[in-house]
């Protein structure tokens, strides 16, 4: 019996390499498929989900919240824009309320909080960034929101035509966090 080749060898290992990435290459192809078709690319949004879940804690209906919870962060993941997120962390805050297991939804909400914060700054949004800075405050976290307050008056120190306007907001919201007000930022006109 003869041995194989050094050559054989080479091109057996090749072909499995060469296997392999192709199968990897195909289970992500199918992971970012599965996920775009989970995260809301049918044509139920976020807010849609939202008010299932407030439907379903009217109703005392737990399990159905979780799910319609589940469904609203994916939903808002797959939109890539803060507001979602924002507004599926304080549901999540909600169905912690309900279940009595607030501290692990507490978690649950600063994990959406952090991501409607990156995308916030991604987006230049001051709005976002103060509204970010309002939900890790509520939660106790002064130090994100002080972090949020600061990005967003650098925003609005470098905006051009509504940077008054901005600066403003952004100091109007400071004094009130700091007088532990929990009033939403609102733009003035």
């Amino acid at each position: 019996m003869t041995q194989p080749s050094k050559h054989a060898h080479l091109v057996i290992a090749v072909a499995v390499v060469a296997m392999l990435i192709a199968l990897i290459a195909l289970a992500l192809t199918e992971a970012a498929t599965s996920h775009e078709q989970l995260a809301g690319n049918s044509h139920t949004s976020w807010t849609d989900h939202l008010r299932t879940l407030d439907d379903a804690l009217a109703k005392k209906n737990i399990s159905a919240a979780e799910r319609a919870l589940q469904q609203a962060y994916l939903a808002a993941l797959g939109s890539r824009r803060w507001e979602g997120m924002v507004e599926v962390g304080g549901a999540a805050l909600r169905v912690g309320e309900a279940s009595g297991y607030r501290k692990v939804s507490e978690a649950k909400a600063r994990r959406m909080y952090l991501h409607a914060f990156v995308r916030a700054r991604q987006q230049g949004s001051i709005d976002g960034l103060l509204r970010t800075a309002e939900a890790f405050s509520a939660l106790g976290d002064r130090e994100v929101a002080d972090q949020g307050i600061r990005l967003a008056e650098r925003l609005a120190e470098q905006a051009r035509n509504t940077g008054a306007r901005d600066r403003a907001l952004v100091q109007a919201f400071r004094e009130r966090l700091a007088a532990g007000s929990s009033r939403p930022a609102t733009p003035q006109p």
